[in-house]
């Protein structure tokens, strides 16, 4: 049930994680002087966190885990926080980035993206240095991509500011450094952007291509589009077609992935039956050797 909360340059990674850890205590100890003045002490409120407390004193942190999951999915997302609060407090990053996440969609509480902020960066801080391969990795590796999320368009009101320097430099270390196909791709979006000062397709191309190989479905696209429609790289314009065409058989329609459909209709507009034909055959065996579902034809 735990499980189911919480979905080289090599080189210069230690001292950009210590620049990012210091800059993001810097960052959560500003946050917490906005929030001191921007909420005032709740004594009721107050009241009934010590009593939740209390009523967690003996309870391991690992249990305290283990039953904020089973509030949390029992429906009962408001007995899920304490716990998972407790959790948080006493080592757990499962905990941590799950009340991120919480607060940065309104998920059984308000929405609030600098509380959200806070969890993240405690992720970050508490458990960026285990490494990659340790258990805490998937979360730190999540949180570092919200908080580059966040940099990216800053908090309204609030001391976390636009900052795409920062919002590249967390990318780049989740990307590199944990291998996570959201950060590459997010970090290969920063590189098509020609608004940018490192502005770069070369890189793009590389990050979004990592991305796209471990199955991130915008990945695919993007990656896709940017063969097929890059003048220079006409020789490469059907591995394009071929990527677009990967990532529009996993879509399932809604607002979000609205952006494929178009994106494929265009480009198989442009080519001709054979080469559909052959994407097509592409996408579906590359699905199928992982285990997919085929869709139907498009």
């Amino acid at each position: 049930m735990i499980k189911a909360l919480f979905k080289d340059e090599m080189g210069t990674h230690h001292n950009a994680l210590t620049r990012l850890v210091t800059s993001l205590s810097c960052a959560s100890v500003l946050t917490l002087l906005a929030f001191s003045s921007a909420h005032a002490l709740d004594t009721n409120k107050s009241a009934s966190a010590m009593a939740a407390v209390n009523q967690m004193a003996n309870v391991t942190p690992q249990q305290a885990l283990r039953e904020g999951a089973r509030a949390y999915y029992s429906g009962e997302k408001d007995k899920a926080l304490s716990p998972l609060r407790y959790a948080a407090e006493n080592g757990q990053a499962m905990a941590a980035w799950k009340l991120g996440r919480m607060y940065a969609q309104g998920d059984g509480v308000p929405e609030d993206d600098l509380q959200a902020f806070q969890y993240f960066s405690q992720v970050v801080r508490e458990y960026s240095s285990d490494g990659p391969k340790a258990r805490s990795a998937p979360f730190v590796a999540s949180a570092l991509v919200e908080l580059g999320r966040y940099f990216l368009t800053g908090i309204g009101d609030s001391p976390v500011q636009q900052n795409t320097h920062k919002a590249r430099e967390v990318f780049t270390y989740a990307a590199s450094y944990f291998g996570d196909a959201d950060a590459q791709y997010n970090l290969g979006i920063m590189y098509l952007n020609d608004k940018l000062p490192d502005y770069d397709r070369r890189l793009a191309a590389r990050w979004l291509k990592l991305a796209a190989v471990k199955g991130h479905v915008g990945a695919q696209a993007k990656f896709g589009e940017l063969l097929y429609f890059t003048e220079e790289l006409t020789t490469a314009r059907m591995t394009g077609l071929k990527w677009m065409t990967l990532a529009r058989r996993q879509v399932v329609g809604g607002d979000n992935d609205a952006w494929i459909v178009s994106l494929h209709e265009k480009a198989f507009s442009l080519a001709s039956e054979k080469e559909r034909r052959k994407s097509a055959e592409w996408a579906d065996a590359w699905l199928v050797k992982r285990g997919h579902v085929i869709a139907s034809s498009n």
